[in-house]
């Protein structure tokens, strides 16, 4: 069995996996067996139970390490706000439930899962004490967020510093890419190796047995207590939930209020009143909180319990926020659905107001390229803002009418009417200002100006883009894709060392994300340095092996610094992602020729340039390749085709060789001289080696 992997207990039941992890014999725990059941405390219950254990010892011992990971840690346990100073709070995550406008993108938990990950490698770094292993049990029970975090732990996390291991008594569905990772990072054991485990025999009272059901929150996995449970009378079971829900309330841990709390409550004597607020709850913090599978399942959950016709308020939020979470999550069609099965059951101007609006932003935004459709979307919108106008509050139908706008804003941006929507986004900015406190909607101010940043951006209008992102920074400075996004716009003004400080900034206040560090190897590489450039392509492709710019990247890099067999890894892996890519069959074309192979080089730049007639490279790769093989007449040709895409003073000269090969010195005096004029430094010389005859 390899010492070097993680481990997958698969099959039996949970006491028959933790006899299986103990005669594993994987080294010291770190923590007792930790449950993932996503019943017991919702969105993250296995990285909380971890996090409300380690994180006391490490603010202790490292508290640096703590506060550069402080937003993770408080998403993910908040009841360690107690204990761990919040510094990196933003408009968003301080906004009041009424201006909450802007919402996660479902990719911020993914950005939490490389977080965590990298504070758990180094508190057992720091600890030094040799490898442990932890088991995680009921995997395949738990919430998306986990199983998204257990599939980054297997991937990244050294089994010689932590063996995993995880346990489940069903193999994992579809979802973010445990069941793959437990496939290709951990050995598969199965509890048939283990002896039988004696039960307990004799007669148990039926109703203790119910009672240690539900005190295990309805994750037990014995039958025996099922059927105890079962069994009750269903009053009685009522009961039992209602005071398993009271004694959890009664402790003051927020994170049951995502996941046992509800479970009982909507079990309980008052499930479509006490029930549905407990539901309520939940729905709401997730949301906020970017946890939306959990926000379609509360909603689900939610909505089985209130009635639209008597309790309209209480069943719309289900459905708003379900199809919020729907559209977030790709799953537009289901999202408007719902929003028609709104229109359809309702006739509240504010149902139909939020619904017109929500069902402009999926015919825009989040339907698939082949369902989207701008127009229908501008009808929609329209709808949207006609209600808006209606509204007999003047502030709220100056706030409503703004937001609309804006949405209409963004269509106008996908109809590439960018001048339509600068002026929509100035309008709404002002209206603002003068129709509402300056206290009032600060996020949803932030979000109109930073639009504007971008349209200006679109519209090349470059300064005052930077003018706009600068203010959103002053207005919200702990928001990591402002300084991302100035960043971009820093460079094409050519100002790299601001550009590469607001990178560095984006780092700091947010979990990895590899898009940052991309750019920021891009802009070294662009600098020289190639060291610092390979180091950010590396971390890139540890965040996301599948990273195709970062891999093609990398191998042009490794080819410069003449490491031809890393490069070949990088191009065979991304030819794996994309088998038609241009960039790709370019640096293939380049190993083969080192490699020796100029026939399985040309194949390799023609596939390229058939691909992308427009890859000057390629036209170059294959001119320089036609050159040294002697077939002068066809490296002129490639050279040319390349100069007709942009000249450039390298491929001048280049031509200019071929052209003194060929014989025809007058052709060569031209493309030095042009060369010459791009500021070629070697052109003078070139040219002065050329015969007298040439140059008269």
């Amino acid at each position: 069995m390899p010492s070097d992997s993680h481990r997958w207990l698969a099959g039996g039941l949970a006491s028959d996996r933790a006899e299986l992890y103990r005669l594993a014999g994987l080294g010291p725990a770190l923590l007792p067996p930790v449950p993932a059941y996503r019943r017991l405390r919702g969105p993250y219950t296995a990285a909380g139970t971890m996090l409300r254990v380690l994180v006391p010892e490490a603010l202790r011992r490292w508290p640096d390490l703590v506060a550069a990971h402080d937003v993770e840690i408080l998403t993910v346990a908040p009841e360690l706000r107690s204990v761990v100073p919040a510094s990196r709070e933003t408009l968003t995550s301080l906004a009041v439930p009424s201006e909450r406008t802007r919402f996660y993108s479902r990719l911020r938990t993914l950005r939490l899962a490389h977080g965590l990950t990298e504070f758990l490698r180094d508190h057992l770094r720091r600890l030094d004490a040799g490898p442990h292993s932890l088991l995680i049990e009921g995997a395949e029970h738990a919430d998306s967020t986990d199983q998204e975090l257990l599939a980054v732990l297997l991937r990244r996390l050294d089994p010689a510093l932590l063996t995993l291991a995880i346990g489940t008594g069903t193999r994992p569905g579809p979802g973010p890419g445990l069941a793959e990772a437990l496939r290709r990072h951990a050995v598969e054991l199965t509890p048939a190796a283990v002896p039988a485990l004696p039960r307990p025999a004799g007669v148990v009272d039926a109703v203790r047995l119910a009672q240690r059901y539900v005190d295990s929150d309805g994750t037990s996995d014995e039958s025996r207590l099922r059927a105890a449970y079962h069994g009750l009378e269903p009053a009685h079971r009522a009961r039992l939930h209602d005071e398993r829900a009271a004694e959890l309330e009664s402790r003051d841990e927020l994170s049951l209020l995502l996941g046992a709390v509800p479970y009982h409550r909507e079990r309980g004597s008052d499930p479509a009143g006490v029930g549905a607020q407990a539901l309520r709850f939940a729905l709401d913090y997730c949301i906020d909180h970017g946890f939306y599978e959990a926000t379609v399942d509360c909603g689900h959950r939610g909505r089985r319990l209130v009635d639209s016709s008597t309790q309209l308020e209480m069943w719309w939020a289900y459905t708003t926020k379900m199809t919020t979470s729907l559209a977030a999550l790709g799953r537009a069609q289901e999202a408007e659905d719902l929003y028609d099965e709104a229109r359809a059951s309702s006739t509240s101007p504010s149902v139909h107001l939020q619904a017109a609006y929500a069902t402009a932003m999926l015919y825009t935004r989040h339907h698939p390229d082949s369902k989207k459709d701008h127009r229908r979307a501008k009808a929609w919108i329209n709808a949207a803002i006609a209600f808006s106008s209606m509204l007999p509050d003047p502030q709220e139908r100056a706030f409503q009418t703004v937001f609309n706008q804006n949405g209409l804003a963004l269509i106008e941006v996908h109809l590439r009417n960018l001048p339509a929507a600068l002026r929509l986004v100035d309008s709404g900015l002002s209206r603002l200002d003068k129709d509402l406190d300056p206290a009032e909607h600060r996020l949803h101010r932030s979000v109109l100006r930073y639009n504007r940043a971008q349209v200006y951006a679109g519209l090349g209008r470059l300064d005052e883009a930077l003018a706009d992102y600068t203010g959103v920074i002053e207005a919200d400075p702990n928001y990591a894709e402002y300084y991302f996004d100035r960043g971009g716009i820093l460079r094409k003004l050519g100002r790299d060392d601001e550009a590469l400080a607001d990178y560095e900034r984006a780092m700091a206040l947010s979990p990895p994300y590899p898009e940052v560090y991309y750019n920021r190897a891009d802009l070294l590489l662009d600098r020289g340095d190639l060291a610092a450039a390979r180091a950010d392509f590396d971390y890139v492709l540890e965040l996301d092996p599948g990273y195709l710019d970062a891999l093609i990247n990398r191998a042009g890099l490794l080819c410069e610094l003449d490491e031809w067999a890393a490069a070949r890894r990088d191009v065979d892996a991304g030819l794996e992602l994309a088998p038609g890519d241009p960039h790709l069959h370019c640096l293939l074309g380049r190993l083969e020729s080192e490699a020796g192979d100029p026939a399985a080089a040309r194949a390799a730049f023609t596939a390229a340039l058939t691909a992308d007639p427009t890859l000057q490279a390629a036209w170059a790769n294959r001119a320089t390749l036609a050159f040294e093989t002697g077939d002068i007449p066809a490296a002129l040709d490639d050279l040319s085709r390349a100069l007709a895409i942009e000249d450039d003073a390298d491929l001048r000269i280049n031509r200019a060789t071929a052209y003194q090969a060929a014989g025809d010195l007058d052709s060569a005096l031209i493309d030095l001289a042009r060369a010459r004029d791009l500021g070629a430094p070697e052109a003078d010389d070139l040219l002065a080696a050329l015969p007298a005859s040439a140059q008269s």
